[in-house]
């Protein structure tokens, strides 16, 4: 085996993270992770990429022994993680960020590093040109490099944290060939991911982890997605998302040559046209980086508009201010990427979360918090929010959690317009199926909704429209029923070139 864990337990004060867990992983296989979130998936990881230190248990490497105390500990003995948010330095060469703190010693250095990283990339078949800068690089060239820096220390143990959440169709399928060769040539593959058909497409085995403790070791051949969800929340899930239909038939937003910057001048979004109808879920698909978030944040008011029109029922919001938006009798949600940095208020509870969004307009200086404290009481069971009181601040509680409370709020709030911005990035399969459902529920009361998402399958699924940004320009909007992941993929790569219009 080239992994074995032992009754791995580890604590943080009152909360078991894990306990007694038992794990094997052989060489040249590779094994997925599942579980819902807060189920101790990444904090079994962490112990054995020498983030945390076990309180009890043992790890066993190649048969022997081991004590991990540090991640230099794990890459002595052959592990490496490659994180879901990459430890890159932006500035640097591919090459440079692969020899970072790399401890060698010996003349024409330069030289053999070049050739070690020519063979790893020919071995394992990673195309990467090593003198690009990191910030010219898509994210599937950062993860390259990633995987190219972890195998440069000689790690056959390699760990991937949701290594698919923000690439497109094909480069996931590249990353998968990549995964298939490591496996040939002995590695020991871990990948924790959410996406039920990631794991019966690439892993040998799954073992599934439920509150803390592995409940489940199955082969993949021999399970289904069905079984799967099952074995991780501990009941029937029904898996399809529904796609109700209604009888609306009216343009909620109109967005006309809309360009917008960032922070630093640069034009983010292009010379965009699109509408929004009411009753309608449209989708906006993209690589990260191609204009959602700017395109969230200024229809939501938040960033000036450099050019352009945004109508609602005829009446041009560009320049006003959220408050001034609400003035007008428009109804406006947003649900940001950042939730704890700009959605809510993270060292408050629930109570005066809900307060912030409605209950202190217009009463003066005293603000009584009974209603509010009764609608965070509903939310809590409504969207069976894991907190210890309504008053524990928002930033102790999971992120699955986090995201139930900011999107009640929002939704409580009686919008026209919602806007949501990876709505279920990082949640388990229960608390996004339930999302799922509060947007459904929306769209059936007329709500127009704007659903920025990277899982490709869910889009087709739940969204009537999908409109494909690339390089901040429309390169696509196509019904959700006539088109297929593939052609997706290819539009977010602007393969067909970019229309930048209204279709």
């Amino acid at each position: 085996m080239a992994i074995e864990l032992k009754q791995i337990t580890k604590t943080f004060g009152s909360v078991v993270a894990n306990n007694k867990i038992d794990l094997s992983v052989k060489q040249g296989e590779i094994l997925a992770l599942l579980g819902e979130n807060g189920s101790g998936k990444t904090t079994l990881m962490n112990m054995l990429s020498g983030i945390y230190k076990p309180d009890s248990g043992s790890i066993f490497i190649n048969g022997q022994s081991v004590t991990i105390n540090s991640p230099e500990d794990a890459i002595r003995l052959g592990v490496g993680m490659i994180h879901q948010h990459f430890k890159l330095v932006e500035v640097l060469s591919a090459t440079d960020n692969i020899i970072l703190g790399a401890k060698e010693k010996g003349l024409f250095l330069h030289k053999s590093r070049s050739e070690r990283i020519k063979d790893i990339s020919k071995r394992f078949g990673l195309n990467i040109n090593p003198e690009k800068k990191v910030y010219q690089m898509s994210v599937s060239e950062k993860q390259t490099v990633e995987i190219i820096k972890v195998l440069y220390r000689k790690a056959d143990i390699l760990i991937l944290d949701e290594p698919t959440a923000v690439l497109t169709p094909q480069e996931t399928k590249r990353l998968f060939e990549i995964l298939r060769r490591m496996k040939k040539e002995g590695c020991a593959v871990i990948i924790i991911t959410h996406k039920l058909n990631e794991v019966l497409e690439i892993s040998d085995r799954v073992t599934i982890l439920r509150k803390g403790e592995s409940v489940a070791t199955v082969d993949t051949a021999k399970t289904s997605a069905k079984e799967l969800t099952e074995l991780m929340v501990g009941r029937p899930v029904e898996l399809s998302i529904e796609h109700p239909t209604n009888d609306y038939n009216e343009n909620l937003l109109e967005i006309h040559h809309l360009t917008v910057e960032n922070e630093e001048g640069v034009n983010m979004i292009k010379d965009i046209t699109f509408d929004l109808n009411r009753g309608e879920i449209l989708g906006v698909a993209g690589v990260a980086g191609s204009g959602q978030k700017e395109l969230c944040e200024a229809l939501a008011g938040l960033l000036p508009v450099k050019k352009g029109a945004v109508l609602y029922q005829n009446e041009n919001i560009v320049g006003k201010t959220p408050n001034e938006i609400i003035k007008m009798g428009i109804s406006m949600s947003f649900i940001p990427e950042d939730r704890l940095g700009m959605g809510l208020a993270a060292s408050m509870g629930m109570v005066d979360n809900m307060l912030l969004k409605k209950y202190n307009e217009g009463k003066g200086p005293f603000v009584s918090k009974k209603e509010a404290r009764e609608l965070a009481k509903r939310l809590v069971k409504q969207l069976d929010i894991v907190t210890p009181t309504v008053d524990t601040p928002v930033r102790r509680l999971s992120g699955g959690n986090v995201q139930k409370v900011l999107l009640g709020r929002e939704i409580e709030s009686g919008p026209n317009v919602l806007i949501t911005a990876y709505a279920v990035r990082g949640l388990d399969i229960n608390s996004s199926y339930t999302i799922y459902d509060a947007l459904n529920e929306q769209k059936q009361k007329g709500v127009g909704v704007l659903f920025i998402g990277e899982d490709l399958d869910v889009m087709l699924e739940l969204c009537d429209r999908i409109m494909v940004l690339c390089h901040g320009k429309i390169t696509g909007i196509v019904e959700a029923k006539a088109t297929t992941k593939e052609q997706l993929g290819l539009m977010m790569t602007d393969a067909a070139g970019a229309k930048g219009g209204k279709s």
